[in-house]
């Protein structure tokens, strides 16, 4: 059974920073493409950043693009999200999502999801 596991959520104030990781369990996401989703409260659930394999296919939402950076770990099967001058629009769940099907860029399918990490920045 496949799981992955967001950490790192938190209340911090805006501008500052956080670093959200996800470990993923029950199936090995090498070379398969990992992505950030967030939900802001009243809001749809959005795309903030994939990557495919180490640096190959990043690529983020227009929103976060020079303060957000995501990266992963191979060898332990997880993906970060470095977020840094973290604004009050970014209070949100964010979700850890991997994916076993065709990569098509930032419209990638995803069908594997965590539960979601709470991500609160106070203005």
């Amino acid at each position: 059974q496949v799981q992955l596991v967001e950490s790192g959520g938190g209340l911090v104030q805006s501008g500052g920073s956080l670093r959200l990781s996800c470990a993923a369990s029950g199936r090995t996401f090498t070379t398969y493409p990992m992505a950030w989703f967030r939900r802001a409260p009243g809001k749809e659930r959005e795309f903030v950043a994939t990557q495919r394999w180490s640096t190959e296919g990043t690529s983020y939402a227009d929103a976060v693009k020079g303060r957000f950076t995501i990266s992963r770990d191979s060898s332990k099967n997880s993906v970060f999200l470095q977020m840094n001058n973290l604004k009050p629009g970014g209070t949100a769940v964010y979700y850890c999502a991997a994916s076993s099907l065709a990569w098509t860029g930032p419209t990638t399918e995803y069908n594997y999801w965590g539960q979601g990490t709470q991500v609160t920045a106070s203005s």
